[in-house]
C-alpha cells in the first residue's frame, strides 16, 4: 500500500471527509457539494499529519525552496508539519501564515513568520476548490517579494476551475490527492 492510499484512508479513519448526496455541504464558496473534505480535523491526527508533510516533501524536495506557507488557518499546521519533515531531511524551509486582513496595530503585517523579499517560497492549502485561497496567498506572498512558482494542496476537488485559475498566474499547482484518489479508495460510488 502506498503513502499516498494511507493518506486517503485516513481522511476515513479520521472522519475528515463526509458525503451526503441528498442534502450535500455548503462550500467556502458558497456552492453545494454532495461530500465534504475537512483537512483541518484531519491535520489534528499526529498519523495523517505526518503522512501529509512526507508525501509533500517527496513533492517539493526537488524545488527551490526557502518558505512555505499559506492562508491563516488552515495552512499554518501544513507548513509547520512539512517544515518539520523538511528539518528531519536536512533543509531549512521556514514558515510564514498570510493574514486574511493585516493587523490594525503593532506592524500591521499582512504576512508574519519568517519570510522576508527575495525568498522562494511554496503556497499550501488544505483543500482546492475554486482557488480563491490559494490565490490570495500567493498574490499576498508576492506584494511582500517573495517568489512564488508552486503551490501544494492536500486535496483538490477538481471543481469550479480551481487549478486552472491558479495556474494562469504562472504557479504550478501540487496535490496530494484528488477528489477521485478519496473517492475511489473509500469506495464512494458504490455507497450511493
Amino acid at each position: 500500500m502506498s503513502l499516498k492510499t494511507d493518506l486517503a484512508r485516513a481522511f476515513s479513519a479520521t472522519q475528515s471527509f463526509k458525503w451526503d448526496k441528498d442534502k450535500g455541504f455548503k462550500l467556502a464558496s458558497g456552492a453545494t457539494s454532495p461530500f465534504y473534505v475537512d483537512c483541518r480535523v484531519l491535520m489534528a491526527h499526529p498519523g495523517p499529519r505526518a503522512l501529509v508533510a512526507q508525501l509533500a516533501f517527496d513533492a517539493l524536495k526537488d524545488l527551490p525552496v526557502d518558505c512555505i506557507g499559506g492562508l491563516e488557518l488552515g495552512a499554518i499546521s501544513i507548513a509547520t508539519a512539512i517544515s518539520d519533515q523538511a528539518h528531519r531531511n536536512q533543509r531549512d524551509w521556514r514558515t510564514f501564515v498570510v493574514r486574511k486582513q493585516a493587523k490594525d496595530h503593532g506592524t500591521g503585517q499582512l504576512i508574519e513568520g519568517a519570510a522576508t523579499a527575495g525568498d522562494r517560497a511554496v503556497v499550501v492549502d488544505d483543500v482546492l476548490t475554486s482557488g480563491g485561497s490559494v490565490i490570495k496567498a500567493v498574490l499576498a506572498a508576492r506584494e511582500a517579494g517573495l517568489k512564488v512558482s508552486h503551490a501544494l494542496v492536500i486535496v483538490d476537488r477538481q471543481e469550479q476551475d480551481g487549478r486552472k485559475k491558479v495556474e494562469e498566474l504562472g504557479v504550478t499547482l501540487l496535490s496530494l490527492l484528488t477528489i477521485k484518489d478519496l473517492m475511489e479508495t473509500l469506495d464512494v460510488k458504490r455507497k450511493t
